[in-house]
């Protein structure tokens, strides 16, 4: 399991590094976007795989998430029926939840955004879920196309949100401050002097060219 002082660390590096990092694997559909670009969540997924329209098993994920946990739900990509509406996103913020990642629908979208609890989703509906006991948590899921376990770390921001599984968390970890650090050597070798961003764009160039 992912502990605690990773994913403080994942907090302040951007997807597009740890993208990067994993040389463009694991990053959710570009559809599942935040409703405020100025989300920002890391923390350890609790995994929920619902049936299209049935929010049960939403209910039980809230039960059973800890302070910080990132809910992380499989609703088929489906916009009919919302997963969860300002009720629930309420509820979460309240409990400590540190974000919702939704392959699906969310509903009362201005209550939502008034409430400031970071939501990832595919797209809003006004239609609510229906309860009818089914779905599961803590179970391997596909959300955005990616495979998602508990306990896998999750990072989102505006650009999007990847996925990083825990027993790779380090290696991408340090990946991803090795990619940091070369973008900022490369920015400051360029910075306003013209000559370095023309030789810098000649030497992209013929890499290209020979790959």
């Amino acid at each position: 399991m992912a502990n605690q002082s990773l994913i403080e660390q994942y907090k302040s590096i951007p997807t597009t590094a740890i993208s990067d990092a994993m040389e463009g694997l694991n990053n959710l559909d570009s559809s599942i976007k935040p409703l405020k670009d100025t989300y920002k969540i890391s923390g350890k997924a609790l995994t929920v795989k619902m049936p299209i329209g049935d929010n049960y098993s939403v209910m039980k994920a809230l039960d059973a998430a800890e302070p910080g946990d990132i809910i992380v739900i499989d609703a088929k990509g489906d916009l009919s029926r919302a997963v969860a509406g300002d009720f629930v996103i309420g509820m979460a913020k309240t409990l400590g939840i540190a974000g919702f990642v939704v392959d699906g629908a969310i509903r009362d979208l201005e209550a939502c955004k008034a409430l400031d609890f970071p939501i990832f989703c595919k797209g809003t509906t006004m239609a609510a879920g229906n309860k009818a006991g089914q779905g599961e948590i803590n179970t391997a899921i596909s959300c955005g196309g990616v495979s998602v376990q508990s306990g896998d770390i999750i990072v989102g921001d505006c650009d999007g949100v990847t996925v990083i599984p825990q027993e790779s968390a380090q290696k991408v970890l340090a990946g991803s401050l090795e990619k940091i650090e070369k973008d900022e050597q490369r920015a400051a070798s360029v910075s306003e002097d013209v000559a370095a961003i023309k030789e810098h764009l000649k030497k992209q160039l013929a890499k290209s060219a020979k790959a």
